[in-house]
């Protein structure tokens, strides 16, 4: 990803809780001109250990910017098989 520039892009992180602070800073900074970028994951469900994983300090320092939107869902957005949100809400 060193040099690129994403211009006229929509791009889709998909699953950023596994990856470090470092790798999100790099994609985030690809971003160009007339594109939107979108991550998405769980912080609490990392393949990493809890302390490699930023999603969660990205989402925490981007949030106050204006241009920035954050959006964190709760149990009650879990639109699987309600058993599912049980355990969730155990684990």
């Amino acid at each position: 990803m060193r040099g690129r520039t994403l211009n006229n892009a929509f791009v889709v992180i998909d699953e950023a809780q596994n990856c470090t602070y470092g790798q999100i800073k790099m994609l985030i900074t690809r971003l160009g001109w007339h594109s939107t970028m979108v991550l998405t994951g769980d912080p609490d469900q990392t393949d990493l250990l809890p302390e490699m994983s930023g999603l969660r300090e990205i989402a925490d320092r981007l949030e106050p910017l204006e241009s920035i939107a954050v959006v964190r869902l709760a149990e009650a957005d879990i639109v699987r098989h309600p058993i599912v949100a049980d355990v969730l809400t155990v684990l």
